[in-house]
């Protein structure tokens, strides 16, 4: 399927691997033109190449964290008129509520809930101007069904999530949609990352662990980024212009509700 993107803008955020390369991969592949960021200038640096090689698109990159004034401020001076809009940032530590003081709660919903806001308010007039636009925020399936654990990332993503779903109901008659991507366990870094104290609560493996985790999801298995980039891409398109406000959940069926 053409998806009718080719010559489009975009920017992802957190892109230089995980989730947001895959988007920024998936999306290049369909000719949009990529701005790319991350914290890390060699890493996003070896990403941009990887992209550039495998589809030809071209892709720039902006240095900064996108949790920041300066981060957002980069991506912005890299591609200032976007015609879609990725948001995406490292999830908050997992832990204990009773550990976290305010200044965690702070730098989790200014990574979280405010960055990704801050981008659309920057972004989505441009768009509505343009008559074409798609903001696609990556969450958590934890807004479905909360991690313990993860109680940062669970406030913080909801959040996001209340104002999406009332901002995307006055866009979208402009051409402009707004979804959420609610990825569950893919196997990406911050993955391994979370289940280290899985493992060590379990007094087994990380490896070990990360096997009863696959066999404990319908699918068997932890979902390919590849898979993300693809979803994301197609709520990206010229055909996903009557959907918005919804929250896709890609997990492998771990999520056990009908809604």
């Amino acid at each position: 399927m053409d998806l009718g993107i080719a010559g489009r803008r975009a920017i992802v955020c957190a892109a230089s691997k995980g989730l947001g390369k895959a988007c920024a991969l998936a999306l290049a592949r369909e000719g949009v033109a990529v701005t790319i960021t991350a914290r890390g200038r060699d890493l996003l640096e070896a990403a941009a190449e990887e992209i550039r090689r495998e589809t030809g698109a071209t892709v720039t990159t902006a240095v900064g964290d996108i949790a920041t004034e300066e981060g957002r401020a980069a991506a912005l001076a890299a591609c200032p008129e976007p015609d879609i809009l990725v948001n995406n940032a490292g999830g908050p530590p997992p832990g204990d509520f009773r550990d976290w003081e305010r200044d965690h709660w702070i730098r989790a919903v200014e990574a979280n809930m405010l960055a990704p806001i801050f981008l659309i308010k920057a972004t989505v007039d441009g768009m509505i101007g343009r008559r074409f636009g798609r903001i696609v925020n990556v969450t958590s399936a934890a807004v479905k069904a909360p991690i313990p654990i993860l109680g940062l990332s669970n406030g913080a993503r909801a959040g996001l999530t209340g104002f999406v779903a009332g901002l995307s109901r006055q866009t979208v008659r402009h051409n402009v949609t707004i979804n959420n991507l609610l990825p569950g366990p893919f196997e990406t870094d911050r993955l391994r990352t979370t289940m280290e104290g899985g493992a060590k609560a379990n007094n087994r493996s990380l490896d070990e662990e990360m096997a009863a985790r696959r066999a404990d999801n319908p699918s068997g298995r932890f979902g390919d980024p590849a898979e993300f980039g693809a979803a994301c891409a197609f709520l990206c398109s010229a055909h996903a212009g009557f959907m918005t406000g919804q929250n896709v959940l890609l997990d492998g069926g771990a999520y056990a509700g009908t809604l």
